[in-house]
Formats: structure tokens, sequence, C-alpha cells
């Protein structure tokens, strides 16, 4: 397949075209020349759109595909084109399905099934048989057949003490545990954030203090250890502050949040609206506020999808009764954008999104210069849209933003010598 993008603003600081408006030509999967007003090829697709942007291909650390065994939520494929339709050309996938991904035929069943795909899907692995918190899996295993991280997904570790094996037994080959921070017996049944909303609807709420307490905790096992930890959907001031002052004394920590976690509060629930039925839980505004600064001075890491697709028959319930989750993938970068739109730039949405993640992984992120790999998601920041359900690529259609005005767009993705582009964006 070949390409032509026209009059595109490079962002990628590792290139020498950063911040420059250039025609790029991709040829092969390859990018085979960058410059100024390119001559016109038949054969190529031709991409041209007022303020385009492209940068190095988004990643995503933290989605659920539901694939094996929940395939009426969502599977690899339908997955895969919503994870395109939000510009992401990696993403990692949570281990919660049936059978638990916990052992090197389910890692390749994951590989195996995306391959064709025009999204790279990268299997997180489980770290305890089933995710029940009780024995470890199989990590190395799992490793060496592509696991690119192990969790338990949505389902905290219960004992201090496995939390220390697991640091323990992927620091012998520098693996990453990621964790869900929530004591479950302090958040017990709670369905939404404990405070006057949750008195107000008369839900059972969970104390801010099941996530602070967690994150405390994963810290001090993390000193002793010695080991590589990721927190994810970290949603608390105290727990930013806490991060914070981790990595001021040099700990290998890093963090993400929730896309949703920036714009939403815990008032939104007040429809009770199942859609905002969400783990971690919707926080107060004073959060948003500790969330936003702490990206702003680097405490966390990376914006996620938290992309957790739920059908009709688990989300059309009562607000007790119903799954916790939301769609992310289509909406990640335009809600991100829009909450932090005036607050960081252009480099760092990318950096956020694309570089960071890459990171902590340990992967190696593509370039935009000649020769490189085209691994690209092309976007423009500024273009105000209204998001509908014919934006929804996903199986299930579990989100509360249909009809929301966003400022933000995906236009698509290239990536594997494939081009996606979103609905009438030519």
């Amino acid at each position: 397949m070949e390409i032509l993008i026209r009059s595109a603003r490079i962002v990628d600081t590792g290139s020498p075209f950063h911040n420059q408006v250039k025609d790029i030509f991709i040829s092969d999967g390859k990018i085979k020349k960058i410059g100024n007003k390119l001559p016109s090829v038949n054969t190529a697709t031709e991409i041209k759109q007022d303020n385009l942007h492209v940068s190095i291909g988004w990643f995503d650390l933290n989605s659920y595909l539901a694939d094996p065994g929940y395939e009426q939520k969502e599977t690899i494929q339908t997955g895969c084109r919503a994870a395109a339709a939000g510009g992401f050309t990696h993403i990692c996938c949570m281990p919660d399905t049936n059978p638990v991904i916990q052992t090197k035929s389910q890692i390749e069943y994951v590989l195996r099934q995306s391959a064709d795909e025009v999204v790279s899907v990268h299997p997180i692995g489980a770290v305890t048989h089933n995710t029940e918190g009780k024995d470890l899996a199989e990590m190395y295993d799992m490793y060496k057949a592509g696991a690119i991280a192990f969790s338990d997904g949505p389902r905290a570790s219960v004992s201090a003490g496995m939390v220390e094996r697991s640091l323990l037994y992927v620091k012998a080959f520098g693996g990453l545990i990621m964790n869900h921070p929530e004591d479950k017996s302090i958040s017990k049944n709670g369905v939404m954030h404990e405070g006057i909303t949750s008195t107000q609807l008369g839900l059972p709420g969970a104390p801010a203090l099941a996530e602070e307490i967690a994150v405390s905790r994963d810290i001090a096992i993390l000193v002793y250890t010695e080991s590589k930890l990721h927190l994810t959907g970290i949603s608390l001031k105290k727990s930013v502050e806490l991060i914070r002052a981790a990595k001021k004394k040099g700990l290998n920590i890093s963090a993400s949040v929730s896309a949703y976690n920036l714009l939403l509060d815990d008032s939104a629930v007040g429809a009770y609206n199942t859609n905002y039925k969400v783990n971690p839980h919707l926080r107060s505004k004073e959060d948003i506020k500790a969330l936003i600064k702490g990206i702003g001075d680097g405490t966390i890491d990376t914006i996620t999808s938290a992309h957790r697709p739920q059908d009709e028959e688990c989300k059309k319930l009562e607000f007790d009764k119903a799954d916790f989750g939301m769609l992310g993938f289509e909406t990640c970068y335009a809600i991100a954008n829009t909450a932090l739109r005036g607050q960081i730039d252009t480099d760092k949405m990318v950096e956020l999104l694309a570089s960071n993640p890459r990171k902590l992984l340990n992967v190696t992120a593509p370039s935009i210069t000649e020769g490189s790999e085209a691994d690209l998601t092309l976007f423009n920041p500024d273009k105000n849209w209204i998001f509908t359900e014919k934006d929804i690529c996903s199986k299930s259609k579990n989100t509360p933003f249909i009809g929301t005005q966003f400022t933000g767009k995906v236009i698509g993705v290239v990536n594997k010598s494939k081009l996606k582009l979103n609905s009438n964006e030519t």
C-alpha cells in the first residue's frame, strides 16, 4: 500500500522534522520520503486535512478485549477496530477473560487472532492463577511467549505477600507488574465514590481510603523488593501525592490515569446512568485538579482508555447490580484533550499517549524519519465535533458520551502496512 499524507505537522521530538509541516510518502509500510510538495503518485491513497497533525502511533496500557469467553461484549477484531478509531496502533489487553490469559498458549492465541489487524495487540498475562490472588501464574513462560507485562486486571491483589512475591519473581527477567490499587476489604460492595453524591443517591460508596491504602502498601513493598511497578487507574489526590514522593526517592514506579477521571466527577452519577459506573470510580473535582497537576509535573506517566465493553444485559440493570466499565478507545483522546486543553501542549499529549508507554514497557519507539517503519496516528487537536453512536466501532455501546461535544479528533492510523481512516475523514 502507498500513502501520501499532505501538509501534516509532525509531532515527534525524536525526529529532525519535529514541529514542521511536511508531506509524508509511505510505501510497503515504510516512510520513503518526507518533504515539501511531494509529487502525486497515482497508486497512493492521498490524505489531506486542515490542521492535520501526525505523531508516532499511540500506545494504550489498559484495555479489555473480553476475548476469549465474553465475545458478546467484544472480540479481538472489534476491539482492534475501536482502538484504531481512537488513534491507537498498539494496545495492551488485560487477562481477565474466560479462560484467564495465564499460559503460553493463551498468549499465543491473542497474538494469532490480532496478527492481521492494523492495531498491534500486546497481551498482559495474569499475575496469579485465575486472577484469584492465591498462587503465582507461570509468568516467565508467558513472558517468553510474548506477554508484555503482568496484572490481575481490576481484581486487586488481596495479599501484600502476593504483591511482594510477584515483584520479586519478575525482577529476575525485568518484567513489569501492573496493579489496580484497591483494598477490597475496605471498598467492599461500594458501587461509586463515597461522598455527598453517594449519600444523596442512597448508593453504597467505596471510601477513597481503599485506593490510598493500596497505593501506600504497594510503594512500601516496592521499596523492599527494589523491583518495577506500574499503578493503573490512579484517581485520587492522595494517590498522586504518594506517587510523587515515591518518584522523588528514586523508586522504579509509574502510574496511569483513566481518561474519564480527568473530565467527570462523581456528580455525573446523579441520574443513575449505569454507564457512569466505573472502576476506578468517578471522584471529586478536587481529585481531578490533583490528577491534572500530576500529569503536568510528570507524576502520572500515561493516560489510558480503560476500555471495558459491557453488553446491554450487564448494564441495563439497577445501578448497584450493573457491571463496572465504559467504552474508552473511541473517546480517550477526545476526553483527555478536552479536559487538558490549555494546560498541556500537543507535545506533552503525544508523550503521554505514545512515548511514555513504550518507555515503561521497554518497547523501542518508532520515529517519523525517512526509512523508518510507518507507525503513525493522524489527528486534529483543535477540531470541535460531537460524538455519536455512529462513531462507536466496539461491539458494545456502553458509553455516556453520546451527544457530547469534544475538542480534538482522530483522523486515522497507519501501522503494519495498513491504513485505517475514520468515517468521513479523507
